[in-house]
């Protein structure tokens, strides 16, 4: 008896009252479901249901059951014009359907005794609320994207339009977000910002950190190319996987049998901007950005094909204030306190250590309390050059079988100079994704997509590139031989990284292969989906802290008599770990319209993930603290959790 009120609270869990209205689907396809019915209620079995792409031509047939209910999966999103016949019966026709990206539509039709010549038509709206699945969810259509102001055109800050999500602050600096990814990061109904999936056309595109994707200035571009993406926030349904936070699902667009583009520039600059209090002149700051878009039929009817071109030019000044040695420490004259009085003392300087005070200029903004420091004010120009490309094709070879391909290219170099302006380093991306879908209908009940895709991130993160200063790249300062002057730690003067090669390099690579293959059913008044999907990743990270090694002084005295407290030097062979983990996941999903206005929605996956292991194996681990040696291990966990995601 209990187990019997058990399995009734779970099925009331998960019903929906559907009211024409849409729930999400994994492929980015939407899908069109009802049922046909006459003036009296009684189903219409074996009307023809004729579902029509206006802008591309494209008919998707389908044929209603005995029970008269239909279903049209994974149509691309867009308008569409439904058309119902049925012998004895008036052609019902319903125009400016909208579609959206991972939508299912239901369109319940009630047909007239009549001739089938003569037509009855209805205007298509979209429903404003949504009742039909427990999944929280939002779309931000082609308009919005298009329309509203974006800095730098990043299409995923849209997503915080939707009730529950919000962008997560972070440091302002590139080299400081580089390890956490450049993307915008963004906490879905109080998730993790790392714990959702972005997707375009049905493909994962998270970055190396499993973070939001974002180029080195911290942008997603290709918002031309976007042609809509929902926002999935909360209790999605089986469908969706890896993710245990949000899922924002975008789709590009795709060319139609007309022929569209544009063509667009956006500027920023200073001699535009206002002056904040606190600025005695504006600085620098030059941003062009650049692109153009189109499409249109290679074949009308059959093939179309879309792309688009966006580049970001940046010139941006950055603005340093340097604590650095006074003119007199430089020559051995310090103002010691000990007892909080200035006690003047001179000290002979090191000669070993003269070069060194070349990496701090002096000051030019006035001494600070005792005379043994000053402020060092200057600039240095933070420059980037980003290059985005992506192309759609659309094949459409007949009534059963079509195929879509896109692909995308983001190269973002971005050089900054180090807050003392003695050397300049790069971090960099590049993004590239790769899908291939085909959806091929084996009948009018039974649809089945298979969807191949590829993901790449590359980055680096503070990799040397030029020195300012010619001390920044004079080996005969270096700690070891090979090697440039290392990082130096004073208290109470600004921190000496700008020797090339003295900040930590990080080198990123993140290849991740992805199969899924969902099927569709209609059984009865059942809509069955089911599916696979299996994800091979590849981290591979070369990091380690500044290869030139840190020497560490007590105080400025000490530093000037060249007698540090600390030395770190890393071991100058450093090898990369190549991490290999694959998820699995399968599910299956019942969409089950009882009534015409009331659905039962089922569903359950499985999702487990195989330990990482190294390609190398050269996982090791210490057995305990007094053993002699490393022990080689295949993966450094005991037992697999995953195996129980359910």
């Amino acid at each position: 008896m209990a187990f019997g009120r058990g399995l009734l609270v779970c099925v009331l869990l998960t019903f929906s009252v559907l009211i024409s209205t849409p729930v999400r689907a994994q492929v980015a396809g939407a899908t069109v479901a009802g049922t046909v019915s006459d003036a009296a209620d009684a189903a219409v079995a074996n009307a023809k249901i004729s579902i029509k792409n206006t802008a591309t031509g494209v008919i998707r047939e389908v044929i209603t059951d005995s029970a008269g209910f239909y279903s049209a999966p994974n149509l691309l999103p867009g308008t569409y014009e439904i058309t119902a016949v049925a012998p004895g019966f008036s052609t019902y026709r319903e125009k400016g359907l909208t579609l959206t990206v991972g939508a299912l539509r239901s369109v319940n039709i009630s047909l007239r005794i009549g001739q089938v010549s003569e037509h009855v038509d209805v205007i298509g709206t979209t429903p404003d609320v949504q009742l039909a699945s427990a999944t929280l969810s939002a779309e931000v259509n082609a308009t919005t994207v298009r329309e509203l102001p974006l800095n730098g055109r990043d299409w995923t800050q849209l997503a915080t339009l939707q009730p529950g999500v919000t962008s997560v602050r972070v440091e302002a600096g590139p080299t400081d977000r580089g390890n956490r990814g450049f993307g915008t990061l963004l906490s879905v109904s109080g998730h993790q910002p790392f714990e959702n999936n972005y997707r375009i056309n049905g493909v994962s595109i998270n970055d190396y950190s499993n973070g939001a994707p974002g180029s080195t200035l911290g942008v997603n571009l290709g918002t031309d190319a976007v042609q809509e993406f929902s926002v999935l926030t909360s209790n999605y349904s089986a469908e969706y996987g890896r993710a245990s936070g949000g899922v924002i699902n975008a789709i590009t667009k795709s060319g139609t049998n007309e022929f569209h583009g544009d063509a667009y520039w956006f500027l920023r600059s200073k001699k535009l901007d206002a002056r904040n209090y606190f600025d005695t002149s504006l600085p620098p700051f030059h941003r062009n950005q650049f692109g153009a878009s189109g499409g249109g039929p290679i074949k009308k009817g059959k093939t179309f094909f879309f792309a688009d071109y966006e580049g970001i030019r940046q010139d941006k000044s950055d603005t340093f204030s340097n604590i650095v040695p006074s003119a007199a420490a430089r020559a051995g004259t310090l103002c010691s306190t000990p007892d909080g009085t200035c006690q003047t003392s001179t000290i002979t300087v090191d000669p070993n250590v003269v070069p060194y005070l070349g990496f701090w200029a002096l000051p030019n903004g006035g001494l600070i309390g005792n005379g043994d420091t000053g402020i060092f004010n200057t600039s240095g120009v933070e420059r980037l050059t980003e290059n985005y490309v992506t192309a759609r094709g659309d094949h459409h070879f007949s009534d059963s079988d079509s195929l879509a391909a896109s692909w995308f290219y983001d190269r973002a170099p971005l050089s900054q100079p180090d807050p003392l302006g003695d050397s300049t380093t790069e971090n960099f991306t590049l993004r590239q994704m790769f899908s291939l879908e085909e959806t091929h209908i084996f009948s009018p009940a039974l649809v089945n997509t298979a969807r191949f895709g590829f993901s790449r991130v590359r980055a680096l993160i503070a990799a040397p590139l030029s020195a300012i200063n010619p001390l920044a790249n004079d080996p005969s300062l270096g700690s070891f031989p090979g090697r440039n002057a290392p990082a130096l730690t004073v208290p109470g003067l600004t921190t000496m990284l700008g020797s090339l090669g003295a900040v930590s390099t990080d080198k990123l690579t993140w290849n991740s292969f992805q199969f899924y293959d969902d099927a569709f059913f209609t059984l009865g008044a059942h809509s069955l989906k089911f599916g696979f999907a299996a994800e091979h990743m590849q981290n591979d990270e070369l990091s380690g802290s500044g290869a030139n090694g840190t020497f560490g002084f007590p105080s400025l005295r000490d530093f000037l008599l060249a007698t540090p407290s600390t030395v770190t030097v890393d071991d100058p062979i450093t090898k990369p770990v190549y991490v290999r983990q694959t998820l699995f996941g399968g599910y299956i999903q019942d969409d089950w319209h009882w009534r015409p206005n009331f659905t039962l929605n089922i569903g359950v996956r499985y999702e487990p993930v195989t330990l990482p292991t190294e390609a190398h194996n050269s996982f090791a681990v210490l057995p305990t603290v007094t053993s002699p040696a490393e022990v080689p291990v295949k993966t450094l966990w005991a037992s697999n959790q995953t195996l129980r995601n359910f």
